[in-house]
């Protein structure tokens, strides 16, 4: 079976730091550009991250410089590092490919910023 699944996610004081993970099955990430989407409360779901096939990566201005994402081939595995973490990343942190054609997106996982 193909499937994403987040972990990592929790609760965390404004400057603190994270690290969710994304594992894979079924695909080998190695070969996908995957991407990180989060979604705050009564926001959209928006991108914010991505990492390429040859390892490049891209963020958008809401997190450069705070979050760093990074891929362990061996293990299949996406990692998003998040530094500095502010109120304003509170959100529902999603990884995402596009499979096939189609969206394949993990179950999500629940990031709190707040003290």
């Amino acid at each position: 079976q193909v499937q994403l699944v987040e972990s990592g996610g929790g609760l965390v004081q404004p400057g603190g730091s994270l690290r969710l993970s994304c594992t894979a099955s079924g695909i080998n990430i190695s070969q996908y550009t995957m991407h990180w989407y989060r979604q705050g409360p009564e926001k959209q779901r928006k991108i914010f991250a991505n990492i390429f096939a040859d390892g490049a990566t891209n963020y958008d201005d809401s997190v450069k410089g705070r979050f760093i994402v990074s891929r362990d081939n061996a293990k299949n595995t996406m990692y998003l590092q998040m530094n500095n973490l502010k109120p304003e990343d509170t959100a529902v942190y999603y990884c995402n490919t596009v499979y096939i054609n189609r969206d394949l997106w993990g179950q999500g996982t629940q990031v709190t910023v707040s003290s």
